[in-house]
């Protein structure tokens, strides 16, 4: 289901006109730019809801499933020391802006597996402060994502290739190794998040 918000159709055109770019590294180009220039210009004012975080785990809400290019617009909330462990974007592209506040992604390289277990090495950290925008191209997608403050709720839009429901986390057995597990991924309604 989509929101209304005020400059939601300017998003998500400047979004479609850069899906249809000819090769994904120009179309991940593209929505960055759009994304940041969202988050700078101040037209677009996300839905109230995406300012309350959850208590329980980062907040993740549906602004925009597109109908004929397939991309889905995902914001999330997190609140202070929120995070996510070691994940994939099960094989999909995907552009991540941040809208307020400052994020922290370590990228982490997969040097090899066997079976559920992967061994990763931290390949660098990344301090993503408001209006910054990256993408991750499969199969540079393995990542965390973390609120480091102790105060301050952070919001971020992420821009998929398509619905993802289901990614895989990779819990940290010893030294560089950790076990893949399959991980649902649920839509928080926005009434049921108390502010």
């Amino acid at each position: 289901m989509s929101m209304i918000f005020p400059g939601r159709d300017q998003l998500i055109h400047a979004f479609d006109a850069a899906v249809t770019s000819s090769d994904t590294v120009t179309a991940m180009r593209a929505l960055r730019t759009a994304l940041c220039d969202a988050i700078h210009s101040g037209e677009v004012r996300l839905p109230d809801c995406v300012y309350a975080g959850c208590a329980e785990h980062y907040a993740r809400r549906e602004l925009y499933r597109s109908p004929e290019h397939g991309y889905c617009v995902i914001a999330m909330t997190w609140s202070p020391g929120q995070g996510t462990p070691v994940h994939d974007h099960s094989g999909m592209w995907c552009v991540e802006g941040v809208w307020q506040g400052a994020l922290e992604v370590v990228q982490y390289e997969l040097r090899e597996h066997q079976g559920d277990r992967y061994r990763f090495i931290p390949a660098g950290v990344i301090q993503a402060g408001a209006g910054s925008a990256g993408s991750l191209i499969p199969p540079h997608e393995h990542h965390t994502i973390c609120n480091a403050s102790a105060d301050d709720l952070a919001i971020s839009v992420h821009v998929y290739q398509d619905e993802m429901t289901r990614c895989s986390v990779f819990e940290p057995e010893h030294d560089d190794w950790y076990l893949r597990h399959e991980h649902a991924l649920t839509l928080d309604v926005p009434e049921a998040v108390a502010p």
